[in-house]
């Protein structure tokens, strides 16, 4: 046989093309190339084999499948963790792989001692794939591999874990079964988390928001109400620093968050307010000079009529001569209608509006409501004057109460952190030098015997605020229980924060023992009254005096 094989070469040339037949010579600089380029494709090769054998499990687990489900990890105003992903297993099992049935059985024991085994057997007989457990520990999951079964099948799967249970339910919200977003923040931010590595930090502060959570939980014992909030923000930049609504829930759980017990009463809860929008109609006298804090009012009745329903005091001992101050610091109910008719529908409601009282707020998450509407008339301006037949959410009271004390500027609350949110950025909506005159008289209502809130009176934190209480309406009629609210400022000098307490259905507690803060330590016992003065200021002093060192240190 001859093995110089023969090749047809094409040569062009002048007379045209001629077939030349040639044996076929392999030259060594072929041969050397080509040696060299096969050498090149197997180290290239044999490097990405040795990575990939090297790499742990995690890695190669989300270089694979980190685009379909995994989630970039949520860490509070501190760094640390408040959702995480992590790398758990599924254990399923092959029945036609097991080859003794009895041995298999008796190193699952070993394993998961607390297993139905009956149903396992049954399982064994009639399907041909069922799964044992989910969610396992790669360290427990290490364990499985060591039993040596075959018919043991480990699926790799990213968990989404909150170490912190119910602390942040209603803020970070929940994820379904495919690792999409379906409330709170999960939702909310439900790309980014699924499309980046770095973590989304928010503005939320675990230690302040433990705090402020296990206050509202031991005040529950004490006013046996349904429900409460309560929310803590910086004036300065709209940041939040806690937000808890309370009943809250296991969020490494699934729950039916439709369920009217978990409505988040701090961002999705319609209320009427009562006494709190008081602050709204005096600075909207001053910032419309209508008023002064010592416009003089005479003659105030107890009782005035508006479309057959009657509006009257509160505290029938409240003058008939108060100045505009005196009517903020006692509360007056007529005191309010007057300056509210003063200003007149058309200045009071574009106010109200101004300062973003009345309208559905834009917030980083979707569990907001919305006020309801109604129409503009001289009883809806009466009653709208002293909190009552108006609502908005304590979200909302929170970012208007914000414009008042800093300044003027409309600041948007948020949860997302950002290092360079400064109030000079924003609008201004007030007059210079308002919010100083009214953060004043708001001192005064907690500084001062004809205040409302002398219970907030922290000695060294200088509390500023005002309550408000209202009665819950059903079905277009007003019932005998209430939602107590109280809105504090401080340090009144030098506004930095706004804590509201929210109590739904509070009851009076005559057992309690309320310590003023002032110095004093007077304490008082047998309070028949259920208002927030003797509710939610209680709370709201109690939160202030355990939080009050970290913000002075942290903030």
């Amino acid at each position: 046989m001859n093995n110089n094989k023969k090749r047809i070469y094409i040569i062009e040339n002048e007379d045209g093309f001629k077939f030349s037949e040639k044996k076929r010579v392999v030259s060594f600089n072929r041969v050397a190339f080509l040696f060299f380029f096969i050498l090149f494709i197997f180290l290239l090769y044999s490097t990405k084999i040795v990575y990939l054998g090297s790499s742990s499990p995690k890695q190669k687990y989300q270089m694979t499948n980190k685009i379909k489900n995994y989630r970039a990890d949520i860490i509070d105003v501190d760094g640390r963790f408040i959702a995480k992903s992590v790398i758990t297993y599924n254990i399923g099992v092959k029945p036609n792989l097991i080859n003794d049935k009895k041995k298999f059985l008796l190193k699952l024991k070993y394993s998961f001692p607390e297993l139905d085994f009956r149903k396992i057997e049954n399982n064994l007989d009639k399907k041909k794939f069922f799964y044992l457990k989910k969610k396992l520990t790669p360290k427990k999951s290490e364990e499985i591999k060591l039993l040596g079964e075959k018919s043991i099948i480990l699926e790799p799967k990213i968990t989404r874990i909150y170490p912190d249970n119910n602390l942040f339910s209603h803020t970070i919200g929940q994820i379904d079964d495919e690792n999409f977003g379906v409330s709170g923040i999960e939702k909310s931010f439900d790309n980014y988390l699924k499309t980046n590595t770095k973590p989304l930090t928010i503005t939320l502060d675990k230690e302040i928001q433990f705090i402020i959570r296990q206050e509202l939980l031991n005040f529950e014992k004490i006013f046996k109400n349904v429900g409460s909030a309560g929310i803590l923000m910086n004036i300065n930049s709209g940041e939040i620093l806690s937000l808890i609504s309370l009943p809250d829930f296991d969020i490494n759980k699934r729950n039916n968050i439709s369920d009217k017990m978990y409505i988040n009463r701090a961002t999705k809860g319609v209320y009427e307010f009562g006494s709190v929008f008081k602050t709204f109609t005096f600075t909207a006298g001053l910032n419309e000079k209508i008023i002064d804090v010592d416009t003089p009012f005479q003659n105030l009745k107890k009782n005035i009529s508006c479309a057959g329903n009657n509006i009257g005091e509160y505290d029938n001992k409240i003058p008939a001569d108060l100045t505009a101050e005196e009517i903020l610091i006692r509360s007056g109910n007529i005191g309010s209608v007057r300056i509210g008719q003063k200003l007149g529908i058309d200045k009071y409601s574009s106010f109200l509006e101004k300062i973003g009282i009345t309208s559905q707020i834009n917030f980083d998450i979707e569990e907001t409501g919305n006020p309801i509407p109604f129409k503009w008339g001289k009883c809806k301006l009466a009653t709208s004057s002293f909190g009552h037949g108006i609502t908005t959410t304590l979200l909302q009271l929170s970012k208007a109460y914000a414009v008042i004390s800093n300044g003027g500027y409309l600041i948007e609350p948020t949860l997302i952190r950002n290092k360079n949110l400064k109030k000079e950025n924003y609008k201004r909506v007030l007059n210079k030098g308002i919010s100083n005159k009214v953060n004043n008289v708001l001192r005064k209502i907690v500084s001062t015997k004809a205040g409302t809130a002398g219970f907030a009176n922290v000695k060294g934190y200088e509390i500023a605020g005002k309550t408000g209480t209202a009665q819950k309406s059903e079905n277009g009629q007003y019932t005998n229980e209430k939602v107590n609210t109280f809105v504090s400022i401080f340090p009144y000098s030098n506004p930095k924060f706004t804590l509201l307490v929210l109590l739904d259905e509070p009851k009076a507690n005559q057992e309690y023992i309320y310590t003023f803060r002032d110095g004093s330590n007077f304490k008082y016992k047998g309070n028949k009254r259920n208002t927030a003065g003797w509710t939610s200021v209680e709370i709201a002093g109690k939160i202030i005096e355990k939080i009050g060192p970290i913000l002075a240190t942290k903030y």
